[in-house]
């Protein structure tokens, strides 16, 4: 008898689990279809980048970026908008760059972007012959005797071979952060990179550099690839090649600033919270459209999908859009700051800070073996729409404060293969994001916290 009650068991359970997955496959369709007919990111994404523009932090078009945010979150549904007060950097670019190859009398020009963060050059500019070096054990090796008064050119490419050029980039990324003051050591005046881009072209690409305590303070700019190409062929040609540049940034007061909260109260667990977001901020070259206007757009559009199919998550859904990830990831940390305090549970957060391009899955952080193997179980209702990759990492700069709490960090995976063509660099435009793209993200973000919310962790 045990053995016939065990297969009716088994046989019941299997038949309750297939008309779940089959009511939840149904649900899904219904998110992809709502945002692919007739979804809001695409023109939300247009409004930001193209009507506001780049939104470094502390500027005034940070500032805008809020009070649309909070508009727009308002308009889609939302049961409460509120703003989180953050004080953060305010750096900024002034006066146009200028930077040239010197051989002997020849001056040849080459495009050059302040890192952010750093000191202005004296007004004049600086000129002094280059030191080409691939590392900072090679800088080292070399010292003061050859590099005292000279500009240090780091010139490591990202590695071509990482199929994940996130992993590529985040191992080309300590010219950009510390090499200023790797440099400074060793006596330079100035230092200079090759832009973190895995493509040859003539767009320098910008980011965030950190001053060390104790060490001089020299400036720091980064040029194309394609003059990096160019540095490094005529300094082998001639081995006195010298480089000027000039830059006018300058590190003002911190600044006053916000997230913008959205959401959607939970119908069971309002006291336990499910976050997804992406960082408001962007550098001030471009129209921040990949980074991360899209995955602004996409989290708002969560929410308003919600909201239209009359979704009741059981927990409260939070869409936040962070400040300051470019430049100090001060927004984020706030955000985990006010969570603790307020004694709140975060069951999980999802970031979209990867680029608007086509979905791949996600990658998940922080989620113990059971809660893991959980979410790989949902492949097969994401399987018709592309999304075959749910595996360890991930997460986000925005949501890592919240870690340390418990909260299991989800990051969206879209392919990687474009993305550093247009990441901090004024290429960053609106017209490089495909709508269909874009709104199949949306979609697969919104589905992920449908199954997430209604089963849990």
């Amino acid at each position: 008898m045990k053995k016939k009650y065990s297969f009716i068991t088994t046989l019941l359970l299997s038949a309750t689990l297939s008309q779940a997955q089959t009511a939840d496959s149904v649900v899904v369709k219904k998110l992809y279809d709502a945002t692919l007919s007739h979804g809001q990111s695409y023109e939300w994404l247009r409004q930001l980048t193209t009507q506001i523009g780049g939104r470094l932090a502390g500027s005034a078009n940070a500032a805008k970026a809020v009070q649309w945010g909070k508009n727009v979150l308002e308009q889609a549904g939302a049961d409460r908008v509120f703003l989180q007060d953050v004080m953060v950097p305010h750096w900024e670019r002034g006066a146009k760059e200028e930077a040239y190859i010197v051989v002997g009398k020849q001056k040849i020009t080459v495009p050059l972007l302040a890192l952010g963060g750093s000191i202005a050059t004296p007004k004049k500019g600086i000129q002094a012959e280059v030191i080409e070096v691939q590392n900072f054990q090679e800088l080292r090796a070399l010292g003061k005797e050859k590099c005292e008064g000279k500009i240090i050119f780091f010139n490591r490419p990202m590695d071509p071979t990482k199929i994940n050029t996130f992993e590529a980039y985040g191992g080309a990324g300590d010219q950009r952060r510390s090499g200023a003051n790797e440099a400074s050591k060793v006596g330079a005046i100035g230092v200079i990179i090759r832009s973190l881009s895995n493509t040859l072209n003539d767009y320098p690409h910008t980011g965030s550099m950190q001053y060390a305590t104790g060490v001089p303070l020299i400036p720091a700019g980064a040029i194309s690839t394609n003059a990096a190409e160019l540095l490094s062929k005529t300094l082998k040609e001639n081995p006195k090649t010298q480089f000027f540049f000039k830059q006018n940034c300058e590190t003002l007061d911190d600044a006053p600033s916000h997230n913008v909260v959205a959401e959607i109260k939970g119908s069971e667990k309002p006291d336990e919270y499910i976050v997804v977001g992406g960082h408001l901020d962007s550098w001030d070259v471009a129209q921040g459209a990949h980074d991360d206007g899209t995955g602004i757009a996409q989290s708002m559009e969560v929410l308003r999908l919600f909201k239209e199919l009359g979704i009741r998550p059981k927990r409260t859904i939070r869409i936040v859009l962070f400040m300051n990830e470019e430049n100090g990831n001060r927004g984020g940390i706030k955000y985990a700051e006010l969570a603790k305090q307020n004694n709140e549970k975060h069951i999980f957060a999802l970031e979209s800070d990867s680029g608007g391009f086509t979905p791949k899955g996600f990658g998940i952080q922080g989620a113990a073996a059971s809660v893991f193997e959980k979410i790989q179980g949902y492949k097969s209702l994401f399987a018709p729409y592309g999304l075959h990759e749910i595996e360890r990492g991930g997460g986000g700069v925005d949501i890592g404060p919240l870690g340390p709490q418990g909260t299991v960090l989800i990051g969206f995976k879209p392919d990687s293969q474009r993305y550093f063509e247009y990441h901090h660099a004024s290429n960053d435009k609106f017209d490089t994001v495909n709508q269909r793209e874009l709104e199949l993200g949306a979609a697969s973000m919104a589905s992920l916290v449908y199954l997430l919310d209604k089963y849990g962790l």
